[in-house]
């Protein structure tokens, strides 16, 4: 498989004249060091005419900085130009391997350094058919290090040793025909990364966005086991389990326990956006987040029945 992708950073033509038409660059990362950790985003709706950006930042488990603009003036810029909206800017250092992420408001700024540490991925090709092209035509997936500053009225800390998993995705994003949607991207001290997104669709459908780095290459996964307790607000995740096979028919095992917590509201749809400590089964430590989004008002009873029961998997060699 190619993993090269020219142009990913370039703006993208829409295939339609559908307004949810969408180009979005995503990052969100955690330094164990200094315990800061967030998430960035900036999404372009060429069809509408309008920019949004996503900005969250916490230290030591508490929120710092906030932000969320969803109908922000349209920019012709791209990640490759270096794109800016609402103080949130994303530059494009070398195509799909370093990127820099820029933030400055009254007393807050940041500046971060995004190294990759694998190419990165289509995610939906990965799955090979299994997956409808929505909620992305393209999804790439990849993991990265990261270092920089972050000065908080006057007071600066240094973030040195964050781990990362960032996507570049384009095409219809349309939050409506999602009725929930759980993911999970835990990057491991020992440089595996596991990149699992499974959304439900209106209509009953399964959707899949996965793969597994080995450390060496991406492998496809399969039969994913995915239990995810939640808090008693029925919203943050307490914990997870998960068990999965690879295309080598290697089963892998993880669990993760919460850092920090936020939600994220779109119309009617939310977004439990939590920070995770992963440790495979080994007891390899990881960083990353665990996103569970649901329609509202939420309702187990939306899900199919084999996804109520989360089957147990048969197999050995678990690692």
């Amino acid at each position: 498989m190619d993993f090269s992708y020219p142009g990913a950073e370039k703006r993208h033509a829409p295939i339609d004249n559908n307004p949810k038409w969408s180009e979005s660059y995503y990052f969100e990362f955690y330094d164990p060091k200094s315990t800061v950790g967030g998430l960035f985003r900036i999404g372009i709706l060429e069809n509408s005419q309008i920019s949004n950006m996503w900005f969250v930042l916490f230290k030591d488990r508490k929120l710092v900085h906030n932000r969320f603009c969803a109908a922000s003036p349209y920019t012709s810029r791209r990640m490759a130009d270096g794109v800016e909206v609402a103080n949130l800017r994303i530059t494009g250092i070398e195509p799909l391997k370093k990127a820099l992420v820029e933030y400055s408001l009254d007393q807050f700024s940041i500046s971060l350094t995004f190294d990759a540490t694998a190419p990165m991925v289509d995610t939906i090709e990965m799955t090979r058919g299994k997956y409808d092209k929505e909620p992305a035509f393209r999804h790439l997936e990849g993991p990265a290090r990261v270092n920089g500053t972050l000065i908080l009225r006057g007071a600066k800390t240094d973030i040195v040793d964050g781990y990362c998993v960032r996507d570049i995705s384009w095409g219809v994003r349309d939050w409506e025909r999602m009725v929930y949607y759980t993911l999970s991207w835990p990057f491991f001290t020992n440089g595996q990364v596991a990149v699992i997104t499974q959304p439900l669709f209106d209509k009953g459908k399964m959707g899949y966005m996965r793969a597994f780095y080995d450390g060496k290459q991406w492998l496809q996964i399969r039969e994913v086991e995915d239990n995810i307790e939640l808090a008693v607000d029925g919203m943050a995740v307490k914990s997870l389990h998960y068990r999965f096979r690879d295309s080598n028919d290697k089963l892998w095992e993880y669990t993760a326990k919460p850092i920090f917590n936020y939600l994220i509201p779109i119309d009617g749809f939310v977004i439990s956006m939590n920070w995770m400590e992963y440790r495979l089964n080994d007891g390899t430590v990881g960083y990353g987040t665990c996103e569970y989004g649901f329609r509202l008002p939420w309702d187990e009873s939306f899900l199919p029945p084999d996804r109520r029961e989360k089957p147990e998997m048969n197999g050995s060699g678990t690692r």
